[in-house]
C-alpha cells in the first residue's frame, strides 16, 4: 500500500506576483500627482511672483491720490476718519500701469517732437561724466535686447567644442571682420554664438574658422529648442516622441490604477 506523505506545491503566477501594499499604492498615486502639479504649479507661482515684483516697482511712482485703494474709497465717499476705510491689494494692476505707459512712452517717442526731446535729453547726459558711461551701457544692452531689428541668427551649426572631437550647438552671426580677422590671419572666419544649457541668453562668443563649421539644416528655432531641453528634444521627432515626459506621467497614473485595482 502506497501512502501519499504530502505532494509537492505547485506554484502559479499568481503567487509569485508580489502584493502591493496599500502604502505603497499611496506612494505611487502621490508621485503621479506631483509628476502632473508641480510645472502647473511652478508656473503659476512664477507669473504671481513677476506680477508682483512689477507692482512693487510701478506702485511707489504712482502718486498717492491716484491709487487704487484711494480711487475706491473716494468713489464710495469713505475715510479714514469714518472707519470704512477699504483696503485693496489687487495685483496686477502695476502690470497695466506699466504696459500703459510704456506704449504710451514709446509712441509719444516716435514722433517727432519726442525725437527732438530724446536728442536734447541724450545731450544733456553725454555731459555728464559718471552718468554718461551708465547711460550709454543700459541703452546699448536694451537696444541690443528688445530692439525689432531684422538681424538675427542666420544658422544653426555645430563647432568643435571644447575641444577636438566634443561637438557644440551654436549660431551663427555674422562673418568676422576689420582687426579681428587682421590679427589671428587664418582666412575666413565667422562669429558664433556658443549658448549654455539650459538658459540660451547666456554662453560665449567666439570667432571659428569657416571652413570648422558645419551648418545645420535645422531651423535655429529647433536648434534652441534642443538647447534648452538639454539634448532631450530633436527636431523631427513624432507628437509620441517629444512627449516622451508626459508619458511616463500617463505611464504613472496607469501603474497607480492597476495597483488600486489589485488590491
Amino acid at each position: 500500500m502506497i501512502s501519499h506523505i504530502g505532494s509537492p506545491h505547485v506554484t502559479t503566477p499568481t503567487d509569485q506576483t508580489p502584493r502591493r501594499t496599500f502604502l505603497g499604492g499611496l506612494r505611487n498615486n502621490f508621485i503621479a500627482g506631483l509628476v502632473v502639479i508641480a510645472p502647473i504649479g511652478l508656473t503659476v507661482w512664477l507669473i504671481w511672483s513677476v506680477v508682483g515684483l512689477v507692482d512693487s516697482f510701478v506702485w511707489p511712482f504712482v502718486p498717492d491720490a491716484y491709487q487704487p485703494e484711494q480711487l475706491l474709497n473716494w468713489a464710495f465717499g469713505h475715510s479714514v476718519a469714518d472707519g470704512n476705510w477699504l483696503t485693496v491689494n489687487v495685483r496686477g494692476i502695476g502690470v497695466v500701469v506699466f504696459l500703459i505707459f510704456t506704449i504710451t512712452i514709446g509712441w509719444l517717442g516716435k514722433g517727432l517732437l519726442g525725437r527732438s526731446f530724446l536728442r536734447w535729453g541724450e545731450g544733456l547726459v553725454g555731459r555728464m561724466p559718471v552718468v554718461r558711461s551708465i547711460y550709454n551701457g543700459v541703452k546699448q544692452i536694451a537696444e541690443t535686447v528688445f530692439a525689432q531689428t531684422e538681424s538675427s541668427f542666420e544658422k544653426a551649426c555645430l563647432i568643435e567644442y571644447p575641444r577636438k572631437g566634443m561637438w557644440a550647438i551654436g549660431f551663427i552671426s555674422t562673418d568676422t571682420k576689420g582687426e579681428l580677422l587682421e590679427k589671428v590671419g587664418v582666412g575666413a572666419m565667422t562669429s558664433v554664438f556658443l549658448p549654455t544649457t539650459p538658459n540660451p541668453t547666456s554662453g560665449f562668443l567666439l570667432f571659428v574658422p569657416t571652413c570648422d563649421i558645419k551648418e545645420l539644416d535645422m531651423s535655429v528655432e529647433d536648434a534652441a529648442k534642443l538647447v534648452i531641453s538639454a539634448g532631450l528634444v530633436y527636431p523631427g521627432e513624432t507628437a509620441d516622441e517629444t512627449q516622451a515626459p508626459h508619458g511616463d506621467v500617463a505611464k504613472m497614473i496607469a501603474n497607480a490604477k492597476v495597483e488600486g485595482e489589485t488590491r
